[in-house]
């Protein structure tokens, strides 16, 4: 059989722990901070979201790539995660719409991967000592140069990783004779979050990470949306200023994620990284306005500070995670700005929180409408 005498690899991460695998396909190396997602599908999805830029993904699923890949499932341009770790590589695939192997994708996007790893083993030891960087390679005989290497990889914390994937001109989606306008800035924004506006008669414009507000507000948008996107938020000085201006004008804001994030440091409420962060698509959250619970599918390493949004005078929880009682949303009091850090768009994922859109459309319908 032609994949039983694939290349012998390892995982070794930043403490000095080694596991041991075998490469998928091509032989190679590749560094990043290591991770894993619980979801048990949506791999495709996963592995092209920009959030996970510079990231090794550990998937907990025991298969990977038995389904096969669609173009449909795609939520950026290209893959966006450092490398690939996985239990059980599956070569072969069985979808009615497949258009093609996992294999197939990853080597038409460069992407190496190993698989036969414990990721049981592997995931209890992140999930105890924190997410940290890593390398995976088939250079098992370089133990000693990888670590090397490794040493001088940056750390996550304080890492501005927006520019690497956002959009470097301004580009449009949707039907231009939509009802509503809505400027987008690209921190690493995934393409079903521009589906979810457009289909409620949103015409957006996105625009590169640090687009000025003078700049977005020249195209006369009737709302304004913060993505989500890779890395530490706090070094994005231009996104931060941003929201603070458009909060400052009362003008319709939500953000996801990381434009959570730098909706809440606008305020001076500060971020942290997180030991481990959240990243699959059951994740329990409670909207402590409704009082109702939602699955949630979230991707995120950094959090928002509890103590000082609860001290804030104008800034309430409107979300909070039920697992660990981290923030999952606020809102400014008096003002047409609300977010949230997990995925409402779910892709993959539940549709639970898919209303935050309808939230926001109705938050722009309840203004005069720039471009009537």
């Amino acid at each position: 059989m032609k994949y039983q005498s694939r290349k012998k690899a390892v995982i070794i991460l930043a403490d000095g722990t080694i596991f041991y695998g075998k490469a998928v396909g091509k032989e190679g190396t590749a560094f990043g901070e290591v991770c894993f997602n619980t979801g048990m599908t949506g791999y495709q999805e996963i592995f092209t979201d920009p959030s996970y830029f510079g990231q090794i993904m550990v998937t907990t699923n025991a298969h990977i790539g038995n389904y096969g890949v669609n173009e449909e499932e795609v939520e950026s341009d290209s893959v966006k995660i450092a490398g690939l770790v996985c239990k059980n590589f599956s070569y072969d695939y069985s979808r009615v719409d497949a258009k093609g192997s996992l294999k197939e994708f990853l080597e038409e996007n460069n992407l190496f991967a190993i698989s036969d790893v414990d990721t049981r083993a592997l995931v209890s030891y992140i999930r105890d000592h924190g997410a940290m960087n890593a390398v995976i390679s088939t250079e098992i005989e370089k133990i000693d140069e990888l670590k090397a290497q490794l040493a001088e990889v940056p750390d996550m914390e304080g890492l501005e990783l927006s520019s690497k994937v956002s959009t470097k001109e301004p580009y449009y989606f949707g039907n231009p004779d939509a009802t509503y306008k809505i400027a987008a800035l690209d921190l690493g924004i995934k393409k079903n979050i521009l589906r979810n506006l457009a289909a409620r008669d949103a015409y957006v414009k996105v625009f590169p990470y640090d687009t000025g507000f003078e700049e977005l507000q020249a195209w006369n948008p009737d709302g304004y949306f913060l993505s989500n996107g890779p890395g530490d938020p706090e070094p994005l000085d231009s996104a931060i200023a941003v929201a603070k201006r458009i909060i400052d004008e009362d003008l319709p804001l939500f953000g996801i994620c990381l434009g959570h994030q730098i909706i809440a440091l606008s305020q001076g409420i500060s971020t942290y990284k997180m030991h481990n962060g959240h990243r699959g698509i059951n994740h329990p959250v409670k909207n402590e306005i409704s009082g109702k619970g939602e699955i949630t599918s979230q991707n995120h390493g950094f959090a928002v500070n509890r103590e000082e949004v609860e001290n804030h005078p104008e800034v309430e929880i409107t979300h909070l995670h039920l697992n660990d009682n981290t923030v999952a949303g606020i809102r400014i009091k008096g003002k047409n700005c609300f977010s949230v850090q997990y995925h409402p768009e779910a892709s993959p994922g539940p549709h639970d929180a898919s209303y935050l859109f309808d939230q926001f459309i109705e938050m722009i319908a309840k203004r005069p409408i720039v471009n009537s």
